[in-house]
């Protein structure tokens, strides 16, 4: 498997844009290749930021990189730039190779 993670540092009077832009998008990723999951991560609040990362699992790194090369990877991120007000810097990038898995 593979984690795809992006990276967010949200200014603290934009938060409730960036969820209600995340949760109120089509993903576009119902039935891609080898998509397992995605989920919308708050994390830690600072003076300047709450940091936000989205996590998708993927079968494999190639579903995952076929998907960034796909239409619906492109129409999913085609507005994305309207929302950098809302942003401390870019996104930061994350990928993950799966090593080990413990479910109950």
């Amino acid at each position: 498997m593979f984690i795809a993670m992006n990276r967010f540092k949200v200014v603290p009077d934009g938060t409730a844009a960036f969820e209600q832009v995340w949760t109120g998008r089509d993903t576009h990723l119902a039935g891609v290749a080898g998509f397992i999951a995605f989920h919308l991560l708050r994390g830690p609040v600072q003076e300047d930021h709450v940091l936000y990362s989205s996590h998708t699992l993927w079968r494999s790194r190639a579903d995952f990189e076929a998907w960034t090369q796909s239409e619906a990877f492109r129409a999913a991120h085609r507005n994305a730039g309207a929302n950098r007000p809302l942003y401390l810097g870019h996104p930061e990038f994350e990928g993950f190779e799966v090593i080990q898995t413990i479910t109950p």
